[in-house]
């Protein structure tokens, strides 16, 4: 079985690999057999082959056989999964989509707000190309789109793609493990009511046997400040709300904190990543890899959501939480799933099929869903209540918006995106932002061609 990673010169790209080790080791008669690396950038698909191949030293079972490759076609041609987590614009682009954020006034964050638009616009165009390329060179392929904005990109690339492509996030599991943790429950034998948007979700009901555990969860105020969403958001709003929301929503629900928080850290976490990840980049090939790359992806995962969880008290992160077994578990298991026929049930990213109210069917939403070789089927899930449905629809225009823009060129329609967004704060603050993108990002200027 051949696996494509787009984005190979990535930095989490070892955690895949990993993965795949211990896949092999546990099931060798059925295991990726090949992995394909492509980037546009030889030096970075170097550094992380470097790492790789020390990861496949400790190995104790089959390695796969390891490819690089720069060409898109080359890369793609006779897959069975493509793995998608490309960064267009690379660090400098989330700089940016931050920085003329956070000029104006209003949040920059990478996926939510203004940050989260901008980050559309740029890689939607190219997100559109890699579907026509790979349903031309690898048809019978399934796409996994880890690229953010995950939801926006998946729904863009669906259009080309269909069924064939699912959106993934680690988000969700990464909540469902914490809660569980607490409630002493295993976290793969309970249901997990969860719906919305990547990265505007909310958790309604943790299902053992036939009970909601849930309601006990919200009553304990102790209990809650032992996961990372209750010392974010505060049990009594965790309480008020009656659901677990996703961490990302406490850039939402506590935005004023949130803007200050970064305006105050210093840095944006794209300009630490750009110097975190610049060291080990440097390193190239040289020396032993693996260990500092094993440092580096520690101090990333220690400092992940930082200024939230210093503007709201919730502390240091826990060690649970610090073992990057995220996106690649749930992209193997998908994978497992589809090709193996192994049934696993997965919070994806898919098309709604009247799912959720106020959404068409075509909407790309984020919702427990059953895989196996026939791919991912939506599970029901409790309806959205007001305000939440209110976000989901709001948020969702805005989506569809920015992927208008991003294919017709349109300069006025990256504006509108942006302006309808509620993180946003006016019209004027909209034109702000996409003109200082135009003067900073050639990659957006070569997509908004168009007045």
């Amino acid at each position: 079985m051949r696996l494509v990673v787009l984005g190979g010169g990535g930095f989490r790209v070892p955690l895949v690999f990993q993965a795949l080790l211990d896949d092999a080791a546990a099931s060798p008669g059925s295991a990726v057999t090949e992995l394909v690396l492509h980037d546009l950038d030889p030096a970075r698909l170097a550094t992380v082959g470097a790492v790789l191949a020390r990861q496949a030293e400790a190995a104790t079972g089959p390695v796969p056989r390891v490819r690089t490759e720069t060409d898109l076609v080359a890369a793609v041609t006779g897959a069975d999964f493509v793995f998608s987590a490309i960064r267009v614009g690379g660090l400098a682009g989330r700089v940016c989509d931050e920085r003329a954020a956070l000029d104006v006034g209003v949040l920059g964050q990478e996926t939510t707000g203004a940050g989260g638009v901008t980050y559309g616009l740029r890689t939607v165009p190219v997100a559109v190309h890699v579907a026509r390329t790979v349903q031309q060179h690898a048809p019978d392929a399934f796409v996994i789109n880890f690229t953010n904005p995950a939801g926006m990109v998946t729904e863009a690339m669906a259009e080309v793609l269909g069924d064939r492509v699912v959106g993934i996030c680690d988000s969700p599991v990464g909540m469902f493990k914490r809660v569980a943790r607490v409630l002493g429950v295993d976290h793969e034998r309970a249901f997990f009511d969860y719906a919305g948007l990547n990265h505007l979700g909310w958790l309604r009901r943790v299902v053992v046997d036939g009970e909601d555990l849930l309601p006990r969860f919200l009553a304990d105020p102790a209990a809650m400040l032992r996961t990372e969403e209750g010392r974010l958001f505060d049990p009594s709003w965790l309480t008020s709300l009656g659901a677990v929301p996703n961490e990302y929503l406490w850039y939402w629900y506590y935005n004023r904190e949130a803007v200050e928080a970064i305006a105050h850290a210093g840095e944006t976490r794209g300009e630490y990543l750009a110097r975190q990840q610049g060291d080990f980049y440097d390193g190239g090939t040289e020396g032993d890899a693996l260990a500092r790359w094993v440092r580096t992806r520690r101090d990333r995962e220690e400092s992940y959501m930082a200024d939230s969880r210093d503007a709201s008290g919730a502390g240091a992160r826990e060690e649970e939480d610090l073992d990057g077994g995220g996106y690649d578990r749930v992209a193997l298991q998908l994978m497992r799933a589809i090709a193996r026929d192994e049934p696993a049930t997965l919070v994806l990213n898919v098309p709604n099929r009247g799912l959720l109210a106020g959404l068409d069917t075509d909407a790309v939403v984020e919702v427990p869903c059953v895989v196996d070789a026939g791919g991912p089927r939506p599970l029901e899930v409790s309806p959205l209540d007001a305000a939440a449905q209110g976000l989901v629809t709001t948020v969702k225009a805005v989506e569809r918006a920015t992927i208008e823009a991003a294919l017709s060129g349109s300069r006025a329609g990256a504006v509108k995106a942006l302006a309808l967004h509620p993180l946003v704060d006016s019209v004027t603050s909209a034109r702000t932002i996409v003109e200082t993108h135009l003067s900073r990002l050639p990659d957006l200027a070569r997509v908004l061609v168009r007045p």
